[in-house]
């Protein structure tokens, strides 16, 4: 059956070999997803890359300024650009391709990073029936990071033959009868080209934003509850409904709506939306099943812009949520249950942050 693959069907492709972990945990099965993890083998590079007309060691050779082990963590600073081996590999069989995204933690923390494969000409996709090792290429933005093998940067989506996108008139149906989106009782329900997403700037005398400060101590990726608020980020606050998003800074902030994920869907927000502005919203876009389950969680957004400042509004949209049918009902949900970070979440910062 066509669709993204749930929890189950990891594991199934576990045991059968198609994918690969040195390192495997079953936590790294989501409801579904699968995060993936450093080796130890990483390399200091000159620049970004693809590799659609050979493997990504070949054309890796000339682009090295230096090889670093992360058997001992590594401090990777701020827009330099590294390539770090996965432990994963894929030997993938029936039509099956995928998608890779950062993880909510990694991209609320402003690294950006992107998945390579052999002979792809796109970052982030794993062509159909892949056999091959995979990369992540990333270089912190806002922040120096120490990062060390075993950590959780990013997450593979796998999908049947084909994906199975919900249509807007099918999304209205599904609302009206399994509530996917709470707002207030006089706001508007969005749905064009999927769920329109505003953002929340009105919180009285509350924090309605925060932004990352420069020249902050160096993170431990692996540290959580860890790091003081205060030596990161400046907190925002606003009485006229607006703030002006600075260039080149990074901003955490949240929607007014909350969304709601039921276990047979799974939601994307699109990164990039010139119709809604020049800026990306969200570097890790992915909701797995259960995600805001049962009354909705606030969706967090981390918002950055190379361009000119601009001014937003309270109310304003500001992203797109499309959703997708899975291939089947998951047997296991995002949420407490397998303690999830950011269920039931308001302003949330990542987890490293106490």
């Amino acid at each position: 059956m066509k669709g993204s693959l749930t929890h189950e069907d990891y594991l199934k492709l576990y045991n059968e070999g198609q994918l690969y972990s040195q390192t495997f945990d079953i936590k790294q099965i989501q409801p579904s997803s699968f995060d993936l993890s450093l080796s130890n083998e990483c390399y200091e590079i000159k620049y970004s890359f693809l590799s659609p007309n050979t493997k990504v060691r070949e054309k890796l050779d000339n682009l090295i300024i230096k090889k670093i082990s992360l058997d001992k963590p590594y401090t990777f600073e701020i827009n330099k650009t590294y390539i770090v081996k996965l432990n994963e590999r894929l030997k993938l069989k029936n039509d099956i391709f995928g998608h890779c995204n950062p993880k909510s933690s990694t991209g609320r923390l402003d690294i950006f990073c992107r998945t390579i494969v052999d002979y792809a000409d796109e970052y982030e996709k794993i062509p159909k029936n892949y056999n091959g090792e995979i990369f992540l290429e990333i270089t912190p933005r806002s922040f120096n990071i120490n990062f060390k093998k075993g950590d959780n940067l990013n997450q593979l989506r796998l999908v049947y033959t084909e994906h199975d996108y919900i249509s807007d008139d099918k999304l209205k149906e599904i609302n009206s009868k399994d509530v996917i989106i709470f707002n207030d009782k006089d706001s508007e329900i969005k749905i064009e080209n999927g769920l329109k997403i505003s953002v929340s700037l009105f919180e009285q005398e509350n924090v309605v934003a925060f932004f990352a400060k420069s020249n902050c101590p160096t993170i431990e990726f692996d540290k959580i509850n860890f790091h003081k608020v205060e030596d990161y980020w400046e907190p925002i606050k606003t009485l006229d409904k607006s703030i002006i998003i600075e260039e080149n800074k990074f901003y955490i902030l949240k929607s007014k709506e909350k969304v709601r994920i039921p276990p047979y869907l799974a939601g994307e927000m699109v990164a990039y939306d010139t119709g809604i502005g020049d800026f990306r919203a969200h570097y890790a876009g992915f909701f797995d099943p259960g995600f805001g389950d049962p009354n909705g969680s606030y969706a967090v957004l981390e918002v950055k812009t190379n361009e000119l400042p601009f001014i937003i509004e309270d109310g304003q949209t500001i992203a797109r949520i499309r959703y997708e049918k899975l291939n089947k009902k998951s047997n296991i949900v995002y949420g407490e249950g397998i303690k999830s970070n950011y269920q039931n979440q308001g302003l949330k910062l990542s987890k490293h942050f106490k």
